[in-house]
Parts: C-alpha cells; sequence; structure tokens
C-alpha cells in the first residue's frame, strides 16, 4: 500500500512540472510572436552601431556647441610644436606645454577640467567622485608649488653664484632690469586688469619661468597658460629682442669698454653664501622662502663638493622629469574656453613690453654705474639683470665682442 501511494504521489507531480513546462513554452511562443521583430533588427543593426561610435567619437565633438575653439587651439599647439622642435624655442618647456595644450583640447578626452581648481582652491570632493583625468593628477603638482621648487633645486645646481660674490654690486643691476615688472603692472591695470592678474603679468618681465608659474599658480591661475607661454616664449626670443635695445642707449665708446677679471672666490666664501642668502631672505620676506630656499639648497649640493650624486641628479634626472611634469600641466591650463579671449592677445602685448623695459632699465643702470665708476663698468652686462640664465648673459658677450673682439663679458654678466 504505501508503494502504491508513493507512485501515486509521484506520478501525480510529474504531470503539475509536466503542465508547467507546457504552459512557459507555449507562453514564450507568445510573447515572440507578439514582439516587433523591427525593435530587434533596430537594436542589432549594424547602421545603429556605427551611428553610436561617431556619436561618442572626438571628431564629432568639433561639431558640438563652442568645440570648434578646441580645433583652433590644436592649430596653436601645432605652431608652438613647429616652434619647439624646428625652430629650438626653448624646446626643453615649450614642446611639453604645447602638447599639454593638445591633449586638453581633445573634446570628450576629459584629461583636464579646470571647474576642479575653480576660485583658487583644489575641489577635492570632484577628485573623490573618480570623475578626474590623468592631467588633473599632474596639475596637483603646479596647483600645490610643488614643481616650481623642486625646478629650482636644479637650477640651483646648476647656478655659478661666484661672479655675484666676487662683485656684489652687480645685483644692483639685476635689481634696476625689474622695472619691467612694474612698469607692466602699471600697464595692465591700465587696460582693465584686477591688481592680481596685473601681478602675475608684471613677473614675465623678471623673464623666470619658474617664477611666473609660481606666482601666476597663486594670484591667477585661470591666467596661467597664457602667461607661461609668453614667458618662454620672450624668454626665447632674448637674443632678437635685447640687442636693438642694447644698442639703442649705449654709445659704441661704452660698449667697447674692457671690464677686469674678477677676484676668485674662496670654497668657504662659496659655501656660506647660500646658507646666508637662504636665512636673510626668508627672515626679511618669508613667502618667498620655498623658491630662494630650494634655489640654495641646489647650490649648496654643488659647491659643497661632498654630495656630488645629488648634484648631478637634481641638475640632471630630477630636472627633466619635473621639466616634463611642470610643462604638460601648464599646457593643460590652455583650454579654449580660457586661452581665447582678448586677454590673451593683452598678456602677449604686456609680456614683450616687460621684457624690453626690464632690459632698458638694466641697461641705463649699466650707464650709470658706468659713469660712477668712471668706466669701470660695461653697460651692456645690464640687460642681463633679467633673469633669462644664461642666454641673456651671452647676448652681453655676443655683443659687446661684436664692438671689441678683446671683450670678454660673460662671466661678469652672470653676475
Amino acid at each position: 500500500e504505501i508503494e502504491a501511494i508513493a507512485e501515486t504521489a509521484e506520478a501525480e507531480a510529474i504531470a503539475v512540472v509536466d503542465e508547467g513546462a507546457e504552459a512557459a513554452v507555449a507562453a514564450a511562443v507568445q510573447g515572440t510572436q507578439g514582439r516587433d521583430n523591427s525593435s530587434i533588427d533596430e537594436e542589432f543593426s549594424v547602421g545603429n552601431a556605427i551611428s553610436n561610435f561617431v556619436d561618442q567619437a572626438g571628431f564629432n565633438g568639433f561639431l558640438k556647441g563652442d568645440n570648434w575653439k578646441c580645433a583652433v587651439m590644436l592649430l596653436i599647439s601645432f605652431l608652438l610644436l613647429y616652434l619647439a622642435i624646428v625652430k629650438q624655442f626653448e624646446p626643453l618647456l615649450l614642446m611639453p606645454i604645447a602638447f599639454g595644450m593638445l591633449l586638453t583640447n581633445l573634446p570628450g578626452a576629459g584629461m583636464f577640467h579646470s571647474e576642479f581648481f575653480a576660485g583658487g582652491h583644489v575641489h577635492w570632493g570632484d577628485f573623490a567622485l573618480g570623475s578626474a583625468g590623468l592631467l588633473d593628477y599632474l596639475y596637483l603638482g603646479v596647483k600645490l608649488g610643488i614643481y616650481p621648487c623642486l625646478i629650482f633645486v636644479g637650477v640651483g645646481a646648476m647656478t655659478d653664484f661666484g661672479p655675484l660674490i666676487a662683485n656684489p654690486k652687480s645685483f644692483l643691476l639685476g635689481a634696476a632690469a625689474q622695472l619691467g615688472i612694474f612698469a607692466t603692472f602699471i600697464g595692465a591695470y591700465a587696460l582693465g586688469f584686477e591688481p592680481n592678474e596685473c601681478g602675475s603679468i608684471g613677473i614675465i618681465g623678471g623673464a623666470d619661468g619658474p617664477t611666473a608659474i609660481y606666482v601666476t599658480k597663486t594670484l591667477a591661475p585661470e591666467l596661467l597658460g597664457a602667461i607661461a607661454i609668453a614667458a618662454y616664449s620672450y624668454m626665447a626670443l632674448v637674443p632678437f629682442i635685447q640687442p636693438p635695445i642694447m644698442k639703442a642707449f649705449t654709445s659704441k665708446k661704452e660698449r667697447q669698454i674692457v671690464m677686469g677679471q674678477l677676484r676668485n672666490v674662496s670654497k668657504t666664501e662659496e659655501v656660506l653664501f647660500p646658507i646666508i642668502v637662504a636665512l636673510v631672505v626668508s627672515l626679511i620676506l618669508p613667502s618667498a622662502t620655498a623658491l630662494v630656499g630650494m634655489l640654495m639648497l641646489g647650490n649648496l649640493l654643488k659647491v659643497s663638493g661632498v654630495a656630488d650624486r645629488l648634484s648631478k641628479t637634481a641638475q640632471n634626472e630630477l630636472m627633466n622629469i619635473v621639466t616634463i611634469l611642470l610643462g604638460v600641466s601648464v599646457g593643460a591650463t590652455a583650454s579654449a574656453k580660457n586661452f581665447l579671449q582678448l586677454d590673451t592677445l593683452k598678456i602677449i602685448v604686456l609680456g614683450l613690453c616687460a621684457f624690453a623695459v626690464a632690459t632698458f632699465g638694466g641697461v641705463i643702470f649699466g650707464k650709470i654705474m658706468c659713469f660712477i665708476t668712471k668706466g669701470k663698468i660695461n653697460p651692456l652686462i645690464g640687460s642681463a639683470g633679467v633673469s633669462a640664465v644664461p642666454m641673456a648673459a651671452r647676448v652681453s658677450q655676443t655683443v659687446g665682442q661684436k664692438e671689441n673682439p678683446a671683450n670678454f663679458l660673460l662671466m661678469h654678466a652672470m653676475g
């Protein structure tokens, strides 16, 4: 009896399963028959796949809204690459800047988001969402002031302060050349720029790229791309900008002045100089400690004679790596929205004026020192007061030697 009951229950279970399966199959068949086959064709059609690909491609992005400006920025980046590679205008930094500009203006790439740094602050919440691009992360080195300071370590390791130590009064020529900064500040203010923007534009007259970047990232980050490009472009054009001004404000007799040989600087002086400068400058102007401190650290590595490995690393590997990161990051800020404005043209013109006035200030003060010392100082070295080291010093040497082949002004100009 038990076996009979089990067989009956099993048969009933099988019947129930068969009925359910038949119902499911019927429902599936009915659903398939009632479905619109055109939607299936549309979903899996090759044409629709191609259409989606085109919509998502960067080429189509140029046709949306104001993205045509991105195409203009790409052309500008090509021009800068040409100047860097073919004409060799500051190629070590102008090339990374141009390539960063190229990357940031590719529609849909999402490499850089200026809104993450709006208002002069880093919006860490946007980074936490995971939507940041590669250049956003690299730009943190600029925004936090890391790259310029590291660049100064390398600059210090490559700089010889011996001429300045041997002839301390030559630093006055450097101070006089800063006339370009103040004149440009006034000019920028007259053209309607805000005071903080005027300061950033004026620093172009100092002819020092890392300093211009360091100041601008703090005062006017929205102008960083235009100011960096103007600064480094004009630094490359120093051999063309300075000579006409130097010749216009000096006589042939003054250009022929032969300066005496500088005294030898002792090892003790060379070692104490960076330490004392770092202390004095930092106590007088604490805000300059980061840049000046790193500059003097690099120089101390060089002159100490006991850290050759660190000195060579600062001059080569560190300098080269940071230059790439700095250039690409700065170029990333040159988006179409920020760069294609009338203000950019004003900055470029003001930058040229800054260099010209800085050169003028240094040369005129050189003439004054020439008069005071009764002809012992050649005014041409005043043009090297701008910080385009060592290019400006070479220009002083070249112009002076053309007037008098026996003239050797390079080391005096380096001071």
